[in-house]
């Protein structure tokens, strides 16, 4: 089934989940998480994104971001 076409609304942050597949986990140690911290700094600094909050979980990540 098709998804629907985001609602982008302007100043509104998202909610952006990521999870593994099949629950399993997306971190397998703090050098992991590290990482994946990094590369977002990364990603966010290249695209003028804002985050403002995230959580990073064994098996997912939250993110709440502005898209700019």
């Amino acid at each position: 089934m098709a998804r629907l076409p985001r609602i982008d609304l302007p100043d509104i942050p998202q909610h952006i989940v990521q999870r593994g597949n099949n629950r399993l986990p997306c971190f397998l140690d703090d050098g992991d998480r590290l990482r994946y911290l990094h590369l977002l700094h990364e990603a966010l600094h290249a695209t003028g994104c804002q985050l403002h909050a995230y959580v990073l979980m064994d098996n997912h990540v939250h993110l709440l971001i502005d898209l700019r």
